[in-house]
């Protein structure tokens, strides 16, 4: 039992598995979820490489390099291997590169097919592993077995986007599709099958998600304690991911965000190098991936921990459009059923509060909107189809979606006698997970009223 325990942290980095449950049995479920719905079989590719693995002079190492669908279904964090479900015999069957020891000289332990051997049956807990290099050889002899017979199917199953070219998966496709055309077979996508279960978290990954913000709320609260400290958007944003990195496993959900002043008008603001000016605010997108779930949070605060009255009102107008949009959210309607609610909100009240309050004037970078104000949290931190982002999915309980308003742009106003201007972005992200009867705000304890975000910065 000993010797079991120590494989499986000698593979933690390329087989996932987690303390507090049974992550074998929850990957056979979720194969067997599929199975049930699928009349053929059914092919999955994992990532052909490594990061950087294809350039002579760049190759680097992060904890995750698979594809989230490859990774959902077996727990396999590696890449050059397949995964194929036989519904009819109600069998799963991973194939691996072959046992390479030189390679794990200098990278460390892979998954690796070794004739005789049942240790990767018994990790990873699929029906069968065999050579990478059989996997074209077997998927011919079950498109023999599938296109015969009185229960003859003219069809198999991979998964690939049907509205998103150029990846890996459609290679896939094209391949499978040039090995079955001797047997008159098709390919079709299993893509929206396997999302009707993915984006519906098991207890487990909830668990996982909870962990996420726990995490995340005691790295933010750290930040808003030391905020005077820091002379840099790179100052903050390195302080920010330490904190979330030694609380969790290790990962970040994606790269920080820090953006300072009118560089928080730039979504997906990258540099992270910039002075942090007194009076300006500063806006952080942030999150930990904790097991294979997320955070994903946005908070928009003042440098020197005190809202100018400006400032204020367009944080509260935003703020308040995000309690707007939550009233709707609940099992039954697809996210682009609601998306303009806060952004019709937020157009109204710089209206009211602004222009007709306060004598002021703005100009928007966007039209309508600036972005979407929801996407599904999961294995992937935007989790869904990347073609439409599952934005017409009906919402179920057991699904985590994001609720992020923001509003970026130039903005004026009189107040109490004093003139203000300023280029300001501000972004509000929860994450709320959708129950029965509507959802649950799991972010809610992260520090997000202006009361309270000025008095921890105090």
């Amino acid at each position: 039992m000993q010797s079991r325990k120590n494989d499986v942290q000698t593979y933690s980095q390329v087989f996932l598995s987690s303390k507090n449950y049974n992550s074998k049995k929850i990957y056979a479920q979720r194969r067997a979820s599929l199975m049930e719905k699928l009349d053929s079989f059914c092919v999955f590719a994992g990532m052909p490489v490594e990061p950087g693995g294809e350039e002579a002079f760049v190759q680097t190492w992060t904890r995750f390099v698979q594809d989230p669908a490859f990774l959902y279904m077996t727990g396999v964090n590696q890449a050059g291997c397949y995964l194929v479900l036989d519904p009819r015999k109600g069998r799963s069957t991973l194939f691996v590169p072959k046992k390479d020891p030189f390679k794990e000289f200098w990278v460390g332990k892979r998954l690796g097919f070794v004739d005789g051997e049942n240790e990767l049956v018994r990790l990873t807990g699929v029906d069968e592993v065999l050579p990478v290099d059989d996997v074209w050889t077997f998927v011919e002899s079950l498109a023999t077995a599938y296109s015969k017979g009185k229960d003859a199917v003219d069809h198999a199953f991979a998964f690939y986007y049907e509205k998103f070219n150029g990846d890996h998966n459609e290679k896939l496709r094209d391949k499978l599709r040039k090995v079955l055309r001797p047997f008159k077979m098709k390919v079709w996508s299993c893509a929206d099958m396997h999302f009707e279960d993915r984006l519906v978290l098991e207890p487990e990954r909830i668990g996982d998600a909870r962990v996420a913000q726990d995490i995340t709320d005691e790295a933010f609260r750290a930040l808003l304690r030391e905020m005077k400290n820091f002379k840099t958007e790179r100052d903050a944003s390195l302080f920010l991911n330490y904190e979330m990195q030694r609380r969790g496993d290790g990962d970040l959900a994606f790269p920080t965000i820090a953006a300072c002043g009118k560089n928080a008008c730039c979504l997906h603001y990258v540099k992270n190098d910039e002075a942090l000016r007194d009076g300006e605010l500063i806006l952080f997108d942030f999150g930990v991936r904790f097991g294979t779930l997320h955070s994903d949070i946005s908070r928009t605060i003042p440098v020197n921990g005190k809202f100018d009255p400006l400032q204020k009102m367009l944080y509260e107008i935003v703020l308040e459009s995000a309690k707007v949009y939550q009233r709707v959210v609940r099992p039954g309607v697809a996210l682009k059923e609601i998306g303009m609610i806060c952004w019709e909100f937020i157009m109204m009240e710089l209206d009211r509060r602004l222009v007709k309050g306060a004598k002021g004037s703005f100009k928007l970078l966007y039209e309508k909107r600036p972005h979407g104000v929801s996407h599904f949290i999961g294995e992937h931190i935007h989790e869904g189809d990347p073609g439409s982002r599952s934005l017409d999915v009906v919402l179920r309980p057991g699904m985590l979606i994001s609720c992020e308003p923001g509003l970026y742009g130039d903005f004026s106003a009189t107040i109490d006698g004093k003139r203000y201007r300023e280029s300001i972005g501000i972004r509000i992200e929860d994450d709320l997970l959708i129950t029965k009867s509507g959802f649950e705000n799991i972010s809610m304890h992260i520090p997000r009223e202006v009361e309270e975000i000025e008095k921890l910065m105090s």
